[in-house]
């Protein structure tokens, strides 16, 4: 991958890596993260072209047909617990680049989270760096995050549509404190639609977390 430098020492853990996510192999990833660690192999290297070569290969798959929403599903867990071993060996700025940031959340009083995950999942395959704050946060909180890591995408979803206000209460806040025009901004969740998401004027929406990564290319470009 352009960018990423050679490892060295523990190479041999990058494959095993990408196994891990390809076979669902949660119980063994954070483990094989932790010898490769040991072993010499570079943080970044073992993101990008362990974890993340195994989850675009699902994604491939599971677009292909050839893999369902629970595989994927399983993929994604495996790469975030792999990823959550390794994120903190990263060096300062190590592995950005010119790599495009994209902050996920999900919005307060809604606590579902495999969509935003798997969308997540998908952008750090596609070369995009993921800020993942979680779930039932609070506009104040998303703006002050999107500050903080100067994202250039935040994309926010509600599973429901008692949550659904919240996604305009968020863009109305960004607005009003006249950081809006710093990002874009993507809606998504089940109830979501590309009439609402334009009411509220968000930068758009998605159906699917592929189609997800195809609208943050549309905005930025590559990762």
């Amino acid at each position: 991958m352009p960018g990423v430098p050679e490892s060295g020492p523990g190479d041999r853990y990058i494959e095993l890596l990408r196994r891990a996510v390809l076979e669902y192999d949660l119980d063994r990833v954070e483990g094989l993260a932790r010898e490769a660690l040991d072993h010499g192999l570079i943080p970044v290297v073992a993101i990008e072209k362990g974890l993340a070569a195994g989850i675009r290969e699902v994604g491939e798959k599971f677009g292909a047909g050839e893999l369902f929403l629970p595989e994927l599903v399983m993929a994604a867990e495996t790469m975030r617990a792999g990823v959550a071993v390794l994120q903190p060996h990263l060096a300062k700025g190590e592995g950005r680049g010119q790599r495009k940031r994209v902050l996920l959340a999900t919005v307060q009083d809604d606590i579902h989270e495999i969509g935003k995950n798997l969308v997540g999942a998908l952008l750090t395959a596609n070369g995009f760096e993921v800020v993942d704050i979680g779930v039932n946060q609070s506009a104040e909180t998303i703006l002050a995050k999107f500050t903080d890591t100067a994202a250039d995408v935040v994309g926010i979803s509600a599973l429901m549509t008692t949550s659904m206000p919240r996604l305009r209460e968020l863009l109305t806040k960004a607005e009003h404190q006249g950081v809006r025009s710093r990002g874009r901004f993507i809606v998504g969740g089940a109830p979501v639609t590309a009439a609402y998401a334009k009411e509220i004027g968000s930068d758009g929406t998605s159906g699917d977390a592929a189609g997800a990564v195809t609208l943050v290319r549309q905005l930025l470009g590559p990762g």
